[in-house]
């Protein structure tokens, strides 16, 4: 099987209907945020590289139907249809590291209906997930305040796969590094790490321990020193430190109790044992909040691990995400429902100084100071261009979090901007509405 089948069952059964029905125009499908969670000013764009990656490669085959056909407990023949449907299609999209507001499409597809439904389950997977953990990951970064942070997620994400791109993520949102040795070896990473306390413990004591874990690493070292007792634990990486001479570019980490009160001692310890150049990490179910907290307290921390909290985005684990038809066969469409009405016709987004976004048709020409998010990167099934690079991303990415107000960049009680609708996208769905309603009284 391929991952054509990784798909809702229902996207199968619209396919198939809209193929036997002979309804193969194109249509427009509109990707979006309806409403950012709480305590978020903004959203980063993220996933659009895996979601291209599969359409690209998406073409249902014999073994295809062989599962559609088990799953619905049908004879393989009534599935036949969709044998050797592939992704023809077009795709606008936010590039990655973008920020985006509620409301505006992070992606477009524009495919004959049933390429564009049976895509839909697995691309809205990959920018709803990707997308919630870039911009967690970059409420970090703006907590940090230049501070480095790295990752430290790959033990509790949801899966291998998740670990990697929540290393990835990190990366795109300015992390300086991952524990993940397969992410930091795929992407050029910096692969980070130290020491868990089963080691300290599997030794007859701390110094022990450390100077064993010296005599295997050469250079730099960080030594864990909260196993036992934190402010002794620092005395003998002190001591070992000094006697070995690793003071510049090493480390003590603290992993556990109240981080920015022991960082402090730590400190006084360190510059005590003229140690200035040893730096302090911190881990331990860290988040953004967490970490501005620490910052804000003025705590004498250089280095930030983020690991569980960040890694599956334990205060906003999902976006209120959609996929939506808005055109179809050139005509226009909407939905009415109570409190999840959408907007018609292929969009655009300009964005304007201080994030004043205007949501507009495809066609409308940019207002004064505007530029147009969406992209074409994908035309009659094909990329267009060159596939961005994680550093491109990373770029882009800060400098979009530099541009944002600063409201929108507070951890806590953050204002967003709100995209307005140009006056000819609030006229096509008023037109669009009393259509509908005419047709369906």
């Amino acid at each position: 099987m391929s991952d054509a089948t990784t798909t809702d069952l229902y996207e199968v059964t619209m396919a198939l209907s809209y193929l036997r029905e002979g309804m193969t125009a194109p249509a427009t499908f509109s990707l979006f945020v309806r409403d950012l969670p709480p305590e978020r000013g903004f959203l980063i764009a993220a996933g659009l590289d895996s979601a291209l990656e599969y359409l690209s490669g998406l073409r249902v085959g014999p073994e295809d139907v062989d599962a559609f056909a088990s799953a619905l407990h049908r004879p393989r023949r009534d599935l036949e249809p969709l044998l050797g449907l592939e992704f023809t299609g077009d795709v606008r999209a936010v590039p990655e590291g973008r920020v985006v507001l509620a409301g505006e499409p992070l992606l477009e597809v524009t495919a004959p209906l049933p390429q564009a439904q049976l895509a839909e389950t697995y691309v809205l997977n990959q920018l709803s997930h990707q997308t919630a953990i870039a911009s967690k990951a970059a409420r970090c970064v703006l907590a940090a305040a230049g501070r480095p942070v790295v990752d430290f997620s790959l033990r509790r994400t949801h899966g291998p796969q998740a670990g990697f791109q929540a290393a990835r993520l990190g990366a795109l949102a300015g992390f300086a590094g991952t524990s993940n040795v397969a992410a930091a070896t795929t992407l050029g990473l910096p692969a980070v790490g130290t020491m868990a306390h089963s080691y300290v413990e599997a030794f007859a004591s701390e110094e022990d321990a450390f100077r064993a874990f010296a005599r295997s690493h050469p250079g730099p070292v960080t030594f864990l020193v909260d196993t036992y007792d934190t402010e002794r634990g620092v005395r003998v990486a002190a001591r070992v430190l000094k006697d070995l001479d690793r003071g510049p570019g090493s480390a003590v980490r603290l992993d556990s109790g109240d981080l920015g009160a022991l960082a402090a001692r730590a400190r006084s310890v360190l510059d005590d044992a003229g140690l200035p150049d040893v730096r302090i990490t911190v881990s331990g179910g860290l988040d953004e909040y967490a970490v501005d907290e620490l910052v804000r307290s003025g705590a004498p921390i250089d280095t930030y691990a983020v690991g569980t909290r960040v890694g599956v985005s334990a205060d906003a684990p999902f976006l209120d995400s959609a996929y939506k038809m808005v055109e179809y066969d050139g005509q226009p469409v909407m939905k009415l429902s109570s409190a999840k009405v959408t907007a018609p016709g292929r969009k655009q987004v300009f964005r304007r100084p201080g994030y004043a976004d205007v949501t507009a048709l495809a066609e409308e020409e940019p207002p004064d100071g505007g530029r147009p998010l969406l992209e074409t990167v994908m035309r009659g099934g094909r990329r267009t261009g060159g596939r961005p690079t994680l550093d491109e991303c990373r770029r882009r990415c800060a400098a979009e979090l530099a541009a944002l107000p600063a409201p929108a960049r507070r951890i806590r009680a953050p204002v967003a901007p709100r995209a307005v609708p140009s006056g000819r996208l609030s006229a096509l769905a008023d037109h669009v509405r009393h259509r509908i309603e005419e047709r369906t009284a």
